[in-house]
């Protein structure tokens, strides 16, 4: 009776002591942690590793650490967590990342971003299948999007998106920065590099003596009488051991170094050596003559010996014996010591062990402390191979920042920008002067309109991708009184040009500049209404009290996408869509059909109502409107007779209608199409010298 009594109170205490554990274990931890049970694993990291069974949370680290039972299968992050690379939004493109732990991407997620060309034109399976290139490559490669030379070895190459070529770029910077950074964190074989490499020239015919002498070759001794007198508790031990050899007779060779591999190996083993374990790795040779062996009899070839390691930092390397000589027995060119035992051990270059740097050579002794305890003696021998061995590392260059990279790689697009902006310039600086060159006698728009029209639409627009936007406003305000780079503005070199060229001549010239010779969209309708006149469709005149009232509707819409913006994000550019630049410029007009046919509509228009867009719906032409309605040059010339009593230009001239019927130029309205400058500018085509002729004939008569 008693003892079901004492073995009911025995399972109760060993109960309670083992929630006791369970619960005091994970504070007991070095960094928080949480365990997740596969009920309890995302279905993003299921999709990642889809046998994970739980999932252990690292909050201190930002990262999880994924297993299956007891064998780790690598970890998931986030890469707003470890990087801060802002996209074309001027927010983060956030993005779930699965890494084993010798560096390989095993998947990767968007979980977040504000890009509108994925998100409200090509869609966002182009962006899927680009960061679907990345799955299963090692983070230690060097991607290249959009590479030219695709065959080299050094390279992997990453196919990039046409029309999204900015968003790409800052894609693959944050997969490779932020991968980087938990990899040096977190993975082994991921620290900084030492700034010394081996010098591969360095060789001159040593003997085995030599290269022990000069410190290239270590030997290690250890009598067995010194050493159990100064460790007595291993003197048993010791005394155990057989043999009239010492205790530990080991010589160190890094034979993957050449001055010692080719001088004992010979230059074909040495080749031959490389061949197996690779340029970068570092094997050692063991030759073991002493009574305590580095190996024990029962060792198995191709592990890693369990007497001996290597090791660096306090982090032991993992080195693995490679059974050099399972078919090819020893043949040395040098004369050789005797030896016992004979191996040669690798460690993996992605362990990260620097053979420049200082390390240790460890024999394990293990030894009977008591009837039931034994214990492990660490022998160890600090190491620092002559210096002659190596060279300065040539640093790899800090990489330029995308920007710059950016901006190199569109140097031409950018020159010949550039060389346009200088015409304009030019023209508007000297606009009597350069009206002679836009019209021809019968005051025809030249040849040069028409090129540049066909330039602005063509290259700016098609080619370059320089359509501005309201958009592009957004990400401006938005970055007010955040902490954002200018880095964000550049990244797109076309935008940021025309975006800076516009705001100066804004205050300068007005908004005619822009809307009238650098809107893409601007462009295509002039023309589209030029081929009207060609094929003499007869065009609509607005009555001007509605047109008054119509051309208020932009500073509307204007007010709402702006007030959208700081509600959000997401909502301003669904309704940015009121800008058909996104489906007739940056598009092509190859595009979910409502919104083809919404551009083809408004393009449609402009055969009938010239530039009715930019006139009365364009959100963007009404913000320039506003900050370039009192420009520092009233660059149009007026004569005193314009508006009273001739209205020519007014009624047959200017069909944007920006002319008041006194003759004044509402600036916040006119598009700069130079049809009035050229036309007070042509006696052929200006009626008030011809009227000032006739009053003047007819006084004289009288």
């Amino acid at each position: 009776m008693w003892s079901r009594h004492f073995f009911h109170i025995a399972g109760q205490l060993a109960l309670t002591l083992a929630v006791i554990v369970l619960l005091v274990a994970p504070l007991a931890s070095a960094q928080p942690v949480t365990l997740a049970s596969v009920s309890d694993i995302s279905d993003d990291i299921k999709q990642i590793f889809p046998t994970a069974t739980r999932v252990q949370h690292q909050e201190t680290q930002r990262v999880s650490a994924v297993y299956q039972l007891n064998e780790l299968l690598g970890y998931v992050f986030q890469s707003d967590d470890f990087t801060h690379i802002l996209g074309f939004s001027g927010q983060t493109i956030n993005l779930l990342i699965g890494i084993d732990p010798q560096g390989t991407l095993i998947k990767l997620k968007v979980l977040n971003h504000h890009e509108p060309i994925f998100l409200h034109g090509l869609g966002e399976q182009p962006m899927i299948d680009f960061v679907d290139q990345f799955n299963g490559h090692s983070i230690r490669e060097r991607f290249i999007v959009d590479a030219r030379d695709t065959k080299r070895d050094d390279i992997t190459p990453i196919d990039g998106v046409t029309k999204a070529t900015v968003s790409a770029l800052v894609i693959n910077d944050t997969i490779i920065s932020a991968a980087l950074k938990m990899a040096r964190g977190m993975l082994d074989g991921f620290a900084p590099l030492s700034d010394k490499t081996i010098d591969v020239d360095y060789f001159r015919p040593l003997s085995f003596t030599q290269l022990v002498a000069q410190g290239f070759i270590t030997h290690w001794q250890l009598s067995a009488v010194d050493t159990a007198r100064q460790f007595p508790q291993l003197a048993q031990t010791i005394a155990q051991l057989e043999g009239a050899v010492p205790f530990v007779d080991l010589f160190i060779a890094p034979i993957s170094l050449p001055i010692v591999g080719k001088n004992i190996l010979g230059s074909t083993q040495y080749r031959r050596l490389l061949e197996n374990i690779g340029q970068r790795d570092s094997a050692f040779m063991l030759i073991d003559n002493g009574a305590f062996g580095v190996v024990a009899d029962d060792f198995i070839a191709q592990t890693a010996p369990e007497r001996f390691k290597i090791s660096q930092g306090g982090i032991a390397q993992d080195s693995r014996d490679i059974d050099f000589y399972s078919f090819d027995e020893p043949d040395f060119k040098v004369d050789f010591p005797q030896y016992q035992r004979l191996l040669v051990v690798n460690i993996k270059n992605q362990s990260g062990f620097d053979i420049a740097g200082a390390f240790n050579y460890s024999l394990m002794l293990d030894y009977n402390v008591s009837f039931l305890s034994r214990q492990s003696h660490e022998f160890r021998r600090e190491v620092s191979l002559p210096g002659a061995l190596f060279k300065a590392a040539i640093k790899a260059p800090v990489p330029r920042p995308l920007w710059q990279r950016i901006w190199l790689r569109r140097w031409l697009e950018i020159a010949l920008l550039g060389c346009y902006l200088a015409g304009l310039v030019l023209l508007f600086s000297q606009p009597n002067h350069g009206s002679r060159y836009l019209a021809n006698q019968r005051g025809q728009t030249s040849a040069l309109r028409l090129t540049s029209l066909l330039f602005c639409l063509l290259f700016i627009g098609f080619y370059a991708q320089g359509q501005l936007s309201v958009v592009n406003i957004y990400t401006v305000l938005l970055a007010l009184g955040q902490d954002i780079s200018i880095d964000v503005f550049l990244l797109d070199p076309m935008l940021f040009i025309l975006w800076l060229f516009t705001f100066i001549s804004l205050f300068i010239w007005g908004r005619g500049l822009f809307c009238g010779w650098l809107c893409p969209f601007g462009a295509l309708q002039e023309l589209t209404a030029m081929l009207a006149i060609k094929l003499q469709i007869r065009q609509w005149r607005i009555v001007p009290g509605i047109h008054h009232k119509a051309r208020h509707i932009k500073y509307a819409l204007l007010v709402l996408l702006l007030g959208s913006a700081f509600y959000s994000l997401t909502l301003a550019e669904q309704l940015a869509e009121i800008e058909p630049f996104k489906t007739a410029i940056t598009m092509s007009f190859v595009r979910y059909w409502p919104f083809v046919l919404y551009a083809l509509v408004l393009v449609g228009l402009s055969l009938k109502i010239h530039k009715f867009y930019c006139r009365y719906l364009c959100p963007l032409g009404a913000g320039l409107a506003i900050l370039g309605s009192m420009p520092m040059v009233k660059w149009i010339k007026r004569r005193q007779e314009c508006g009273a009593p001739c209205q020519l230009c007014k009624r047959k001239k200017c069909a944007i209608d920006a002319i008041a019927g006194d003759g004044a130029i509402n600036y916040r309205e006119c598009v700069g199409c130079f049809d009035c400058v050229v036309t007070i500018n042509q006696p052929t085509l200006c009626v008030i010298d011809k009227y000032n002729k006739k009053q003047s004939i007819v006084v004289q008569v009288s």
